[in-house]
């Protein structure tokens, strides 16, 4: 299924462009999150009056991430965990819970779906975690996951 892009996505394309991507893909995610259009005449005429608009909206939000990214890149936060004697979590710590963590300490909201751990947190110690803050601006914060108190 054909699409033009309303934004600027990682491994996928840029505003404008009009690409081939899976029926389910176009709908569920581009169409449903207003990042793209159905590539019809219409729209290809409607997205080539506008383009101009898109690319400054994108560049403020450009902006907007990386100011986010200043302040929060290579900070460390600290989560209290419920633990086992060999220093494993009872559970993990998920996404959630760090852009919890990153609103109540910076006040700024960042969505689940933009933090990616580099690999999943099951024990203590500190993490490497990736933030997607923008197509183009990523941050890395560290995660120190300490104790809460063990149970035996």
């Amino acid at each position: 299924m054909k699409v033009i892009l309303l934004e600027n996505l990682k491994r996928i394309g840029s505003i404008g462009e009009i690409i081939e991507v899976k029926r389910g893909f176009a709908r569920n995610f581009l169409i449903s999150n207003k990042k793209a259009l159905y590539a019809s005449k219409e729209n290809i005429a409607e997205v080539e009056k506008i383009k101009t608009e898109l690319g400054k909206k994108d560049a403020e939000k450009k902006k907007e991430a990386q100011k986010i990214a200043e302040k929060i890149n290579s900070k460390e936060y600290a989560i209290k965990k419920l633990s086992t004697e060999n220093k494993e979590l009872y559970g993990s710590v998920k996404p959630t819970e760090i852009s919890k963590i990153i609103l109540e300490n910076e006040k700024i909201e960042i969505k689940p779906s933009m933090i990616q751990p580099v690999k999943e947190i099951k024990s203590l110690g500190k993490f490497k975690v990736k933030i997607n803050l923008h197509s183009e601006v990523d941050s890395e914060i560290t995660i120190n996951v300490i104790t809460a108190e063990t149970i035996q």
